[in-house]
């Protein structure tokens, strides 16, 4: 098959998987707003792209998983101070992080718990239920449910990535557990390795995106669609589809990633299968007042990069870019944490949002 022919079948299985889903023209005119780069940057000696969540005014919590750390960065200091104080033994192997208010919880595979802290005190911990194989929350209402992720069973072939993951809410003393909604699968493909076949996830390939506002209800990010649904009491209610370009990953796209790998794991690398195109969005997290940003997809040799939002009636409202290989990780309704990498390790900059547009459409309620 030539690459024209993978061209016509992918443009049309991406137009299969939009059927019936309007698109706001209103959305394809909303304007791009540049974020200049801020003069505030704050460096940690970190390799990978960290979680992050803001705690409100100039203070966000920032996870290295690659470093084993967790650090309160204040802008109006310029400090990165870690969790709870130096070699703090309530800290293990953090990987994930999420906020409410100025409260941060911190996800601690070592611990096999949420810790969770105000300012340096830890004031609680929540442990991974039995129930959901000691997975952990990813978030929490405001009246104390817990949201959980689980993801499917990989089996001994891989297929059982081919199913599914599922998102479950227990109430706050986890004595009760209910299925919210299901995700999309994941996108895997079915590979040969000296006659053994397994399923292995495509490189570049995407994935839905959730969280849960204070008054319970979850947004989905639904990335095979590219729109934003909310669901409230069983119903789901979806927005309309956001304007995504069609990008192909390229061969330069393929040699980065591979080039990422330590030299003695690359041979592994190339064998990664990897997706034809790139997924409409690459990552969404919410803010607190509701809204949903939009990570978009970009190719290696784009220098922009794009970013939605989304607000709670499901609309396109702003569409903010940066340019460089720095990636915004998280959002509060004033400003946006920037994270790029170079030599020495991180550069963490906080990015001040400017106001909205003279003459921008509001908000409409549904």
């Amino acid at each position: 098959m030539n690459q024209h022919w993978r061209w016509a079948i992918g443009l049309a299985g991406l137009a299969a998987l939009g059927c019936g889903e309007p698109r706001d023209r209103r959305a394809e005119t909303v304007p791009d707003e540049p974020l200049p780069i801020a003069a505030d940057t704050v460096v940690l000696p970190w390799s990978a792209v960290p979680e992050a969540a803001s705690l409100g005014g100039r203070r966000w919590v920032v996870v290295g998983a690659d470093y084993n750390a967790a650090v309160i960065v204040d802008f109006s200091t310029k400090t990165a101070s870690p969790v709870g104080g130096k070699n703090n033994p309530e800290i293990a192997n953090p990987f994930g992080v999420f906020a409410i208010g100025d409260t941060a919880f911190i996800a601690d595979w070592g611990k096999r718990r949420i810790s969770i802290w105000s300012g340096d005190k830890l004031v609680g911990s929540i442990p991974g239920p039995d129930q959901l194989r000691g997975v952990l929350p990813r978030a929490r209402d405001a009246a104390g449910n817990l949201y959980f992720e689980i993801p499917p069973i990989a089996g001994p072939d891989g297929s059982g990535l081919r199913e599914p993951p599922v998102i479950v809410r227990a109430n706050p003393a986890m004595t009760k557990f209910d299925t919210v909604t299901r995700l999309s699968p994941l996108d895997v493909a079915e590979t040969n390795d000296q006659g053994r076949k397994r399923y292995e996830r495509l490189v570049f390939g995407g994935q839905d995106w959730w969280g849960v506002r204070p008054d319970g209800r979850l947004w989905v990010a639904r990335v095979r669609i590219g729109l934003v649904t909310t669901i409230d009491g069983g119903s789901e209610k979806r927005g309309e589809r956001l304007p995504d370009p069609v990008l192909e990953v390229s061969r330069n796209d393929r040699i980065l990633h591979i080039n990422s790998f330590p030299e003695d794991l690359r041979g592994m690398a190339e064998k990664l299968p990897f997706a034809a195109y790139w997924p409409n969005f690459e990552r969404a997290f919410g803010v607190a007042g509701g809204s949903v940003w939009i990570r978009k997809a970009k190719t290696a040799s784009d220098s922009i990069r794009r970013y939605q939002v989304v607000d709670t009636t499901r609309t396109l409202t702003r569409v903010f870019t940066t340019v460089g290989n720095g990636v915004i990780v998280a959002a509060s309704p004033e400003a946006a944490l920037l994270i790029e990498r170079f030599k020495e390790g991180l550069r963490v900059m906080e990015l001040r949002l400017p106001a909205a547009p003279v003459g921008a459409v509001p908000t409409r309620v549904r």
